[in-house]
């Protein structure tokens, strides 16, 4: 062998173990990645699952795939829910095949709407109009109904896919034979009609599932990562502002006295006179209102507390904890109220047996809670508020309790809620404690 042939075979052997070496750290990678993954589907059974409004014959295991059968379906639900992860899982559809992926959903209602559905549709029969004409945002890998993926990733029907969804916080991403079809903010969906009909968008945890729609469809490989979720007390999420900073009531003032405490009667007073009244309000809130620990604390003794600005459409989100036959809400609009109280100890308070998260002065709307979401007496509790218009919808602790209702003008009932107005921590007399109060200000058209 010359020289130049043994450089050049010294070079090839040197280039092999290189890409050997490459291969080999790949395949660890990928082992360690996969690692970090849960299997949702043992297989053989249906065990850690749950079937909701089955129909027809629902959904059966065959060959190490799960399969919705045809002309059944159903939900089928994870018993365990998830709030931010990875989904990864492989899926053969049949011409025009429809399903979905339920995420973040209870297993009440209709998922797509309740919590979200990715879209699982076979793309040549829905373009070939078996369902009729369809819009953007009904197509695979689509959050449905609201935010349209893009085509052509699907390999023809009768071939496995496989797919990756990964929901963190507001970032949905799905993934689908190497593609990425789909890269969303659910922040973005700011349309007052999509959130209208879609208050499972604003859900931060709930159970994953197929939503089968009478179609065959095949899955295996089904397996998911749960992703790692830190909040820090009083610092807003990504697209919040925080109105309370942790350490002072900086961005807050007192509520005037009454009879100037509702906007009507604010807005009539001279403004000489309402500086005055102003003055008075806020030596009253700094009496009574504190901040300590990082918390907001109410000795039970003083006036509402009020934000220095006025709010339109806004998502916001507010920790609060009460005493034992403790009473409050959240005025919206400068308008009472999302109802807190204690539904537990006995006796209760006249209709606190509901639960928390009501719009309690309704009396043409509904005005009680979905269900009862409260955690016990002492410990903390969250509402999501979101306000679209004259409608609300409220998460208690994660669950809907209120559902795109009309928030009626309580200081006149004859008019619409005021299109702008400060949001009020509402008291009765007791002791309160609220942190962790962010908002995220929406479009008004």
């Amino acid at each position: 062998m010359t020289a130049r042939h043994f450089e050049k075979n010294h070079l090839v052997q040197l280039a092999c173990a290189v890409l050997c070496s490459v291969a080999i750290l790949s395949g660890c990678a990928t082992r360690h990645v996969e690692s970090a993954f849960t299997p949702l589907f043992d297989g053989q059974s249906l065990n850690g699952w749950k079937l909701m409004g089955k129909h027809g014959d629902g959904y059966g295991v065959t060959n190490g795939v799960i399969y919705c059968a045809h002309g059944g379906g159903g939900n089928l639900f994870t018993e365990k829910e998830y709030a931010d992860f990875v989904l990864r899982f492989e899926f053969k559809l049949e011409y025009g095949s429809n399903n979905g992926i339920g995420i973040r959903a209870p297993y009440e209602g209709d998922a797509a709407y309740n919590g979200m559905e990715i879209q699982i549709l076979e793309e040549a029969g829905a373009l070939a109009e078996k369902y009729g004409k369809l819009r953007p945002a009904q197509f695979h890998g689509s959050v449905y109904d609201v935010i349209p993926a893009k085509l052509g990733a699907l390999k023809p029907a009768g071939q496995w896919n496989w797919e990756e969804i990964t929901a963190d916080g507001r970032h949905v991403k799905v993934i689908v034979n190497g593609i990425t079809i789909l890269d969303a903010n659910l922040n973005d969906v700011t349309e007052a009609g999509t959130i209208r009909r879609h208050p499972g968008l604003f859900r931060d945890r709930g159970h994953i599932g197929f939503l089968g729609h009478d179609d065959y469809v095949e899955f295996r490989n089904i397996r998911v990562k749960e992703l790692p979720h830190q909040e820090k007390e009083n610092v807003p999420p990504a697209g919040f502002v925080a109105l309370f900073n942790g350490k002072n009531l900086a961005g807050w003032r007192g509520l005037l006295k009454h009879p100037n405490d509702n906007p009507f009667k604010r807005a009539a007073l001279a403004p000489d006179t309402r500086k005055a009244a102003q003055e008075e309000a806020d030596e009253d809130m700094r009496a009574h209102w504190k901040v300590g620990n990082g918390e907001i604390v109410f000795d039970g003794k003083g006036r509402s507390l009020c934000t220095l600005k006025n709010y339109a459409n806004f998502e916001m989100l507010v920790d609060w904890k009460l005493p034992a036959h403790g009473d409050s809400g959240v005025y919206l609009r400068g308008s009472p109220q999302v109802q807190i109280w204690d539904p537990y100890t006995k006796p209760t308070l006249h209709g606190s047996e509901v639960g928390s998260g009501g719009l309690y002065n309704n009396q043409k709307n509904p005005h009680d809670p979905l269900k009862v979401a409260d955690k016990p007496i002492g410990e903390w509790n969250r509402f999501r508020i979101i306000m679209v218009g004259e409608r609300v919808h409220v998460f208690l602790n994660g669950e809907l309790v209120t559902r795109d209702t009309v928030l009626e003008n309580y200081w006149n009932r004859k008019e619409p809620i005021f299109p702008s107005e400060q949001i009020e921590l509402q008291n009765h007399g007791d002791l309160l404690w609220f942190k962790n109060i962010y908002i995220r200000e929406l479009p008004t058209n």
